[in-house]
């Protein structure tokens, strides 16, 4: 038995699929629902997955795969289907909105508009090329804080979407950043960085860096030796030094995102 948003969002998704061949973005059925943040979409596409309505296929952009429809959706649209494929070439092959109804007693009508033509038509009203880049859904971590591991600031419900061309192999993760200690860098407080998994890098690189297992800061790496500094790219902030055995490198620097 579905929630009622959860039957919307599988109709919207099957929907959206039906009429551009591929899956909805997050923003997009965040505003379809009504929701105020993605966590909000995550947590219903997770449901929905293990309900088995659901399927994420991994390493691809949206990815959402409509496995099955409740089954008073389906003994609904059987009759619709039979209807399209009995029409006049030419004529629409979708099924009517009302197909898409919620079971009674399940709440609102979830009827989405769709503008059919050379774009795909988000529902903010923006045209969207049908070539779009694809994208990839990375998981958003916290903002960067002293006295926490990196694994403790990830917040399972929240992600970021990057364009796909971005990532190189290997693991990727998202980091929202806080302060100014890098600015002469570029990268200025509120930034999100995409950080790719690693525990080597090289000398000079922008790295993820837990000092004495406790401390995670974004900074510049440099071998002096047999010591290790990490560098601020801010006149107004020092360089700290520390023993081989005090640092451990948990991400590099590969990308930013900003918003104006």
């Amino acid at each position: 038995m579905l929630t009622r948003k959860q039957h919307e969002l599988l109709m919207f998704i099957d929907r959206h699929l039906r009429e551009t061949g591929f899956s909805p973005s997050f923003e997009e059925m965040k505003d379809a629902l009504r929701l105020k943040s993605k966590s909000g979409i995550h947590r219903l596409i997770t449901a929905l997955e293990e309900r088995g309505f659901l399927k994420r296929r991994a390493h691809r952009a949206r990815a959402l795969e409509v496995v099955r429809l409740p089954d008073s959706v389906a003994a609904r649209m059987a009759p619709a289907a039979l209807s399209a494929a009995m029409q006049p070439a030419g004529a629409s092959a979708f099924p009517p909105a009302a197909a898409y109804a919620a079971p009674a007693g399940g709440g609102a009508t979830f009827a989405p508009n769709v503008i059919r033509g050379t774009f795909a038509q988000n529902l903010s009203g923006v045209p969207r090329p049908a070539n779009e880049a694809a994208a990839v859904h990375l998981p958003l971590y916290g903002r960067i804080a002293a006295g926490l591991p990196i694994e403790a600031l990830r917040d399972n419900g929240a992600s970021v979407e990057v364009p796909a061309a971005l990532l190189a192999s290997g693991e990727h993760y998202a980091l929202e950043v806080a302060g100014d200690s890098m600015v002469e860098a570029g990268i200025l407080d509120g930034d999100t960085v995409i950080i790719r998994r690693t525990d080597v890098a090289e000398n000079g690189a922008i790295v993820v860096a837990l000092v004495d297992d406790a401390e995670v800061t974004l900074k510049r790496l440099r071998r002096r030796g047999n010591s290790v500094a990490l560098e601020p790219a801010n006149r107004a902030y020092e360089t700290r030094i520390f023993g081989p055995d005090r640092v451990r490198v948990q991400g590099r620097l590969i990308g930013l995102l900003r918003k104006y």
